[in-house]
């Protein structure tokens, strides 16, 4: 299918040629294997000479590697060296993993823990799964509209937004059970009283979505962790217990980031 999101980006983009090479980036990441050059430029509706022009430029840059025996292209070690720098700047990931192991662990839920990149979009920087048959298909990596579920009732409660200038972005989201803005404006507010976010089947029918903020600075979330559960498992008093250790966990990240 081809990636939409890729139409927009190189759009709006002053450097289309970066925008194309970052799909294909995203693409190789998400891919279990090499790919060929068709496959890719089909993927992502590019014309298969940009697409080989941009695959080549990365391969001399070391961040794409190409098998010269198939012709099939997968990442190079050179994204190592980048996500090792990020991994220093940041160490959210590393501080989140073993609270969000704990916690999907102790709740029987997914925990994910998120980086926050102002009001475009957030992503996916640390995956636990809990015991049980529920999985939600979420990868380090992957990306989301950042007013989305309860990671976006957070955003909105403690960002220091006024609500109605976040309502253009809030109508663009795509949700199982769209609330109307009245009733998410009402939920941010009871988040911004709670300290943690629920989205009780709104974003995906049947799962219930938990987020509570994580903060670098004082203006407003860098990260949040997040627990993903079947609706039918969390009755009111697991939201509540669910939501206090969400909270909890949220702060200690906190002060933990605060310290280094």
């Amino acid at each position: 299918m081809k990636d939409r999101s890729l139409d927009t980006a190189v759009k709006d983009s002053k450097a289309p040629a970066i925008a194309r090479a970052a799909a294909i980036l995203r693409l190789l990441g998400r891919s279990d294997v090499p790919m060929g050059l068709q496959p890719i430029a089909r993927e992502l509706g590019l014309v298969p000479s940009t697409c080989l022009y941009v695959l080549r430029a990365l391969v001399e840059e070391e961040l794409v590697s190409l098998d010269p025996a198939t012709k099939r292209y997968s990442l190079g070690s050179g994204v190592l060296s980048l996500a090792r720098h990020w991994l220093h700047r940041d160490p959210f990931a590393s501080l989140a993993q073993p609270i969000l192991f704990d916690l999907a662990t102790r709740f029987a839920v997914t925990c994910i823990g998120v980086e926050i990149s102002g009001l475009e979009r957030i992503t996916a920087v640390a995956v636990a799964e809990g015991p049980g048959n529920f999985r939600l298909s979420t990868e380090v990596g992957s990306r989301f509209p950042a007013l989305l579920s309860a990671t976006g009732r957070c955003i909105a409660a403690f960002g220091d937004h006024a609500l109605e200038r976040l309502r253009p972005r809030f109508e663009k989201l795509r949700w199982d059970n769209p609330p109307d803005f009245a009733l998410w404006s009402e939920q941010v507010l009871e988040t911004r009283a709670q300290g943690y976010a629920a989205d009780v089947g709104h974003y995906i029918a049947g799962v219930t979505v938990m987020a509570a903020p994580v903060y670098r600075a004082a203006e407003g979330p860098s990260h949040a962790l997040v627990a993903l559960a079947l609706s039918r498992t969390l009755d009111e008093e697991a939201q509540r217990q669910l939501g206090k250790a969400l909270v909890e966990g949220a702060q200690t990240v906190t002060r933990q980031l605060g310290s280094m």
